[in-house]
């Protein structure tokens, strides 16, 4: 899941989606998520997105979301984000969990 996502500057499409998955690759099931948060900052440690609202696109698949703000893409460079999960039983669990997802900013010609 530590792949690289692409997105053009200031754009807030498309949204950036990922399967969740627990250290040992297993497809983390969302069935018992209450909250999706989505956290981001950039490659100076300047938190962007701190707690965006995200949604759950599969439970079963442990497919979730985070459609752009206005805003949240004005900075080219490389950030670094993650996905965060409340469980309905109060336990948090941060995605991906051996490292980041990579969200690369690139210059909007216009």
């Amino acid at each position: 899941m530590a792949a690289s996502f692409y997105i053009k500057q200031n754009d807030t499409a498309p949204s950036i989606e990922a399967a969740l998955k627990d250290s040992n690759g297993r497809v983390k099931s969302m069935a018992n998520a209450s909250l999706v948060k989505f956290h981001m900052k950039d490659e100076d440690g300047t938190i962007k997105i701190n707690g965006g609202t995200g949604t759950i696109v599969n439970a079963t698949k442990g497919t979730v979301a985070y459609e752009w703000q206005t805003g949240d893409t004005s900075s080219v460079g490389t950030h670094t984000a993650e996905f965060q999960i409340e469980y309905v039983n109060g336990q948090i669990e941060t995605f991906p969990n051996t490292g980041y997802i990579k969200v690369i900013i690139k210059d909007e010609l216009a």
